[in-house]
């Protein structure tokens, strides 16, 4: 809702991907509207439970002619935000259509995929007197809300390793999500969220090392201005440790100098708390998105020095029964 206490008017691009359903769920929860939706695809039944009179268009074009046309009506119906759930590689030219149309953009990670992106994005910002909003839910998990007081301003260096296991079937390699010009690879489309985390918690990145990737895993180390990270994603349920598998298909770790922090769980509301916090004006901007939009460029061009036996050192019983 509106400092007015009147609903907010919503456009989402990309509504029959795997995200929108939570930004749907998240206008809705906000005591807001929807009046347009777009895709290229068209199963997009989950309008009917959230908002069965938006207006739906498989075509760009006839969206953006539909918006225009809203942008030159009544105030009331001109749209005030643009949700982003398309493909990572259109995110750019999607925030720049919402800035045109003279809405706000709320972008799903990661904010573009190429790092130089952001700084015409900031000059739009500018010119349209708009803002540029990005889907960092991590900065909102409780549990890591709880970590950053705990952390506070420390200047002790900690040694960290943070495990994040969340499978995807073949499909993931078929679709654009697999093709990394598309996605960004690994490190950009799964791991941008927690190197922000990471960024977020321990400081400016100083260095880094790429020493393992394959398709469906990637690790490799990060020395941050109050941390030395470890880091290990993976695709593959195989790699879920047999104890967790009865609970959860993922598999979700930080651990912090030997105490481990894990947090599989909380993850089904903080889209909400993302709505509410930038409809309050306290959205995460592009500044926020820059370093970690930067680290992951960086470690998607890095080269392997030397391949280690096991793509995760610390924990090499990963994905065994051992563990």
């Amino acid at each position: 809702m509106s400092k007015d206490n009147k609903p907010v008017n919503f456009a989402l691009m990309g509504v029959a991907g795997y995200i929108a359903p939570r930004h749907l769920e998240a206008i809705k929860k906000t005591g807001n509207q929807l009046l347009a939706a777009v895709d290229p695809h068209d199963s997009v039944g989950i309008l009917d439970r959230y908002f069965p009179q938006a207006r739906f268009f498989a075509e760009f074009e006839r969206f953006d002619r539909y918006v225009e046309k809203l942008r030159r009506s009544s105030n009331s119906q001109q749209v005030d935000y643009v949700s982003i759930c398309s493909p990572n590689y259109l995110h750019d030219a999607h925030i720049r259509f919402a800035l045109r149309v003279g809405a706000n953009a709320i972008c799903e990670k990661p904010l573009v995929i190429n790092p130089w992106n952001l700084d015409a994005l900031k000059e739009l910002e500018a010119e349209t007197n708009k803002s540029v909003n990005v889907v960092l839910q991590l900065r909102l998990h409780p549990e890591m809300v709880k970590l950053k007081a705990k952390l506070g301003k420390s200047k002790t260096k900690h040694k960290v390793v943070l495990t994040y296991i969340t499978p995807r079937g073949h499909w993931y390699h078929y679709s654009w999500k697999g093709n990394e010009a598309q996605s960004g690879g690994l490190a950009t489309n799964i791991g941008i969220h927690l190197f922000d985390l990471l960024i977020w918690l321990f400081g400016g990145v100083e260095k880094h090392e790429l020493n393992w990737r394959d398709e469906k895993r990637w690790s490799g180390s990060i020395e941050l201005e109050r941390a030395s990270v470890s880091w290990y994603l993976s695709l593959s349920a195989d790699d879920v440790p047999v104890a967790v598998r009865a609970k959860s298909p993922s598999f979700r770790s930080i651990t912090i100098d030997g105490e481990e922090i894990e947090f599989s769980d909380g993850f089904t509301d903080l889209h909400n708390d993302v709505y509410t916090e930038i409809l309050a004006g306290r959205g995460f901007g592009i500044d926020d998105a820059k370093p970690s939009v930067a680290l992951a460029y960086e470690i998607r061009k890095s080269e392997i020095k030397s391949m280690p036996i096991n793509p995760h050192p610390i924990i090499s019983a990963i994905g065994s029964t051992r563990i």
